[in-house]
């Protein structure tokens, strides 16, 4: 009968997820995995099979967070506000090892080498997108939002706007409350 493992998958998965996001997938090899995890090599396969598999973890866990966190701000204040919310809640990071959006960094980094987690990436991306348009159409609904407006164009301009906030407040000297401040007034006019 095999052994359990005397771990924690998912906080194993977290840990791997911030050294990703702020060393990239290049930047980032098996060596530094092993080592942030406390993991031999074999331990390493046997859990994930790949520093490919455990990224591809990484990224899920990173866009799942960011949909659950904006799905808990919809539940309590409703769409709009939920979406007027939402910028300063990437700017404070919380003690997020970069603020630049992991998946951008992904499809940034990887996409010229046509590499699969790019397209992933992507993917998680657009299903973000979609979500920004769900919640603009919610608020199209309950009167928030001129009716003649495109939610989906709405959506594209707002996750837009929010990876220009992000890749900004990497920057030093950059205000990065003001242009989300900024971001969520734009939406008052809507």
């Amino acid at each position: 009968m095999p052994r359990k493992p005397n771990y924690d998958r998912d906080e194993l998965i977290e840990r791997a997820r911030d050294l990703f996001w702020q060393r990239g997938w290049a930047g980032t090899s098996l060596k530094d995995l092993e080592a942030l995890l406390q993991m031999k090599p074999g331990s390493f396969y046997a859990a994930f099979g790949s520093k490919e598999a455990l990224f591809a973890l990484a990224m899920e866990k990173y866009a799942t967070d960011g949909r659950e966190r904006l799905k808990a701000l919809a539940e309590k204040y409703g769409p709009i506000k939920a979406l007027q919310l939402f910028p300063e809640l990437v700017v404070q990071n919380d003690g997020a090892p970069a603020k630049a959006c992991m998946l951008s960094k992904t499809l940034l980094e990887l996409h010229a080498h046509s590499h699969p987690l790019a397209h992933e990436a992507n993917l998680y991306l657009l299903k973000m997108e979609a979500h920004f348009s769900e919640l603009f159409q919610q608020a199209q609904s309950a009167g928030d939002i001129d009716v003649s407006r495109d939610p989906k164009v709405l959506a594209r301009r707002y996750q837009s706007d929010l990876l220009g906030l992000r890749v900004s407040a990497e920057r030093e000297g950059v205000d990065a409350k003001a242009i989300a401040a900024e971001i969520a007034n734009g939406l008052i006019r809507l």
